[in-house]
């Protein structure tokens, strides 16, 4: 079945299960997540940041962009989410998806510039997590496949 509309749920921590025509957000991972707009099943992460996904929400929608190009997918579905809406995009021919990916990692490569090995970010050093296996990370990786 296919879907038409994604509804915006903030969350904590995403549910092990995913509701067609749910967009789940956890803010704390700058990430959302939802099912195939196709209707296939297959769980699309989107994490949020300058060089990935932004979002916005006028406190009943929510808008994605750039588009969703689930090219890894048997679907191969291509999609936008405006106002909650699908927008279906056309398909992109291998050679455009390899030209977006290539600027997709120069601008991460720009917008992340390298620092000499054991220079460390004091802002981004991990904090102690629990020993407990079922913590909020735990489980995130977990979902993740990672």
């Amino acid at each position: 079945m296919t879907i038409k509309s994604l509804t915006p749920q903030f969350v904590e921590s995403f549910p092990q299960k995913l509701e067609p025509g749910e967009l789940y957000m956890a803010m704390e991972f700058a990430t959302a997540a939802h099912l195939c707009a196709c209707g296939c099943g297959n769980k699309v992460i989107t994490p949020f940041s300058p060089t990935d996904w932004q979002m916005s929400f006028d406190g009943e929608t929510v808008s994605l962009k750039p588009s969703i190009g689930n090219w890894t997918f048997k679907c191969r579905s291509h999609y936008w989410v405006r106002s909650g809406r699908i927008e279906w995009a056309g398909n992109m021919s291998q050679e455009a998806i390899n030209a977006g990916r290539k600027r997709d990692a120069e601008a991460k490569a720009r917008r992340q510039p390298s620092r000499p090995v054991g220079d460390v970010d004091r802002h981004s050093a991990p904090t102690q997590q629990p020993a407990e296996p079922t913590s909020l990370i735990s489980r995130l990786k977990s979902w993740l496949g990672l």
